[in-house]
């Protein structure tokens, strides 16, 4: 059954992943909608226990990427797609898709820093984020984060889609 639940999952990050890349938008529709379909799905499988896993799943999945948001690294529809994943996938499926998520993510944004040849500003941002951080805990960064007109802006949908194909594949090979 849980092959399922990450195929609808991946079905719904894979949407996601496609309207970030061409409207730079994930519509509430989707995400909402995904929360819903994944409590749904679970009281439909589980009763109150599985609408409890999909809720959890949902604060796994989007209370990760939260951290994120309140910091302006990444934009709400990220949040909202990682927790409407959550709920359909739950909660220890979510913490699986949320690492290879990152892991997908880091190599996106590799990629990104070499095609827009800024490798030095990068590796210097981060210096800078890391140490205002340390400082300043989980605030803001005046000049670094998603606000800046000049910041490079990637589809983290991508990611999120990415990051569901490999527990959807994982999921296939314990079969």
């Amino acid at each position: 059954m849980e092959v399922w639940f990450l195929a609808a999952a991946l079905f719904l990050a894979a949407s996601g992943a496609a309207f970030d890349v061409f409207t730079r938008r994930i519509p509430n529709q989707l995400t909402y909608g995904g929360i819903i379909i994944g409590m749904v799905f679970w009281y439909a499988m589980a009763g109150w226990r599985g609408l409890g896993m999909a809720v959890l799943g949902t604060l796994v999945g989007g209370g990760i990427f939260l951290l994120f948001y309140v910091v302006r690294a990444m934009g709400a529809g990220d949040v909202k797609l990682m927790a409407a994943v959550g709920s359909i996938a739950g909660p220890r499926k979510s913490i699986e898709t949320v690492f290879a998520c990152a892991i997908a993510g880091g190599l996106m944004a590799i990629g990104y820093m070499l095609y827009h040849h800024r490798i030095r500003g990068t590796l210097a941002n981060v210096g800078e984020l890391l140490q205002f951080h340390v400082r300043h805990g989980a605030k803001s960064h005046p000049e670094i984060n998603l606000s800046n007109p000049t910041a490079i802006r990637m589809p983290y949908g991508v990611a999120i889609a990415t990051g569901c194909l490999y527990s959807f594949c994982m999921a296939l090979l314990k079969r």
